[in-house]
This record gives structure tokens, sequence and C-alpha cells, in this order.
């Protein structure tokens, strides 16, 4: 009967992981195509903030999803943490613009040493030695990688290391606010769309990027064509909802 019981909930255990790493991986790649050809990152992911918060809600009108209406409180507890989580995705974007894919990927890896680190100097004891271990070498590895990099771009790696910061920030955050209590993924998507659109919105115009990248959108549309770029976001629209749904 145990191992009957057990079995199951381990395939689930293994599809999860291997759900969320190949829409992890996928959404690099798209993400870098993108960025390849369309280097206003910010408003990049203000689009990306508007299109999730319209399909969840949608989603919602037309019964596909379920969620429990908007909290003032809740919303003020979250802020904090989506404004670290949309700094985080902003300075991975912009990351990207220098770095290739398989260090970007290698320079993420130091987040969880970062967490370790963050935790011990807050008190909260020193992690299992194996662990510690298994972190460390990532680490190394990751340092190794980094000084045989032949296409070392100093401005990516600044962008990835401070992505690593504001990330290790926004797991920290979340921890200690218990902040996500009560709510699932799609409502966290959504609260964090509601709440990133006003501060990203304003980000563009404040740094002038906005109007400007509208009309190079505009431009790039009409080269690639409208239905090709619109299967590509959805794309990228349904690996995001898709990793956000194996992660919780």
């Amino acid at each position: 009967m145990g191992v009957d019981a057990v079995e199951p909930s381990s395939i689930l255990s293994f599809s999860s992981a291997f759900s969320y790493g190949v829409a992890s991986m996928a959404m690099v790649f798209v993400n870098k195509a993108v960025i390849m050809q369309y280097v206003h990152s910010m408003t990049l992911l203000t689009l990306q903030q508007v299109a999730t918060a319209l399909f969840i809600h949608f989603g919602q009108v037309l019964g596909m999803s379920k969620r429990k209406d908007l909290s003032m409180a809740t919303a003020k507890k979250l802020l904090p943490v989506s404004i670290f989580y949309n700094a985080n995705v902003a300075f991975a974007l912009a990351s990207l613009q220098g770095i290739n894919i398989p260090m970007y990927i290698a320079i993420k890896r130091i987040t969880p040493l970062a967490v370790l680190v963050s935790g011990f100097l807050r008190g909260k004891g020193k992690p299992p030695t194996q662990v510690s271990l298994s972190v460390v070498c990532t680490a190394l590895g990751v340092l190794v990688a980094a000084l045989g990099d032949f296409s070392f771009d100093l401005y990516g790696y600044s962008m990835a290391l401070t992505s690593v910061f504001f990330q290790t920030m926004y797991l920290i955050l979340v921890e200690k606010s218990g902040a996500d209590d009560g709510l699932s993924s799609m409502e966290l998507m959504f609260y964090n769309s509601i709440l990133s659109i006003p501060f990203l919105f304003f980000i563009i115009i404040a740094t002038g990027e906005f109007p400007h990248s509208l009309v190079v959108l505009s431009e790039k549309v009409s080269d690639i064509g409208l239905s090709n770029l619109i299967s590509a976001y959805k794309m990228a629209i349904c690996l995001f909802f898709v990793r956000t749904a194996f992660s919780s």
C-alpha cells in the first residue's frame, strides 16, 4: 500500500519539475529571440503584464478560471513583492542583450547561494552540509564558465548579477511577509500584473522609451507580420503561465 501511495506522488512531482524546467528554458530562448529583434525591454515587460492581466480577467469572465475579488489590504502587502519581481525580470531581459543563453542560465544559478548566504546572515542558521556543498560547487562552476567566456560582455554580466540580487530580495521578501498565503498562482499573477502596470508605465515614460518604442514595435509588426508576432507572443504568455503554475 505504501509503495502504491508514493509512486503516483513521485511521478506527479517529477512531471511538475520537468514541465517547469522545460517552460523556463523555452522562455529564455523566446525572450532572447525577441530581445535580439526588439531592444526595448521595459516596454516588452509592460506589454507582458498588460497581456497577463487581460488573459486572467477574461479567463474569469468566460468561466475558465476563478479568483477572489481584489483586496486593497492584499495589494498593499504584495506591492513590495511586485516591485522586486519586476526589477528582477527587467534586469534579466536587459542582460539577454549582452550575454549568451548558456551563461545567462549559469549566472541565474547563483541565486540559491545568495539566498543561503542572506538566510545565514539573518540568523536562520547554517544550512545542511550537502546543500551548502552543492550550491557552492554550482557557483564555482559559474565562475569557471565566466572566466572562459570569450564573448564576455560587462554590461550583460552586470545586468544578470543585478537580476540575481533582485530575485534574491524578492524570494526573501515573499518568505518574510507571507504575502502569498491563501492565494493561487493565478491570483498572484493577477495582483502582480495590476500593481506593476502603473509603475512600469511611469518608467517607460520617464526614461523616454515611450512612445518611440511603440513606433519601433509597429515597424517590427509590419516587417515580421502581425500573425507571426501574435503567435510568438501567445507562446511566450503560455510558457509564462505554465512555468508559474508548476512553480506553486
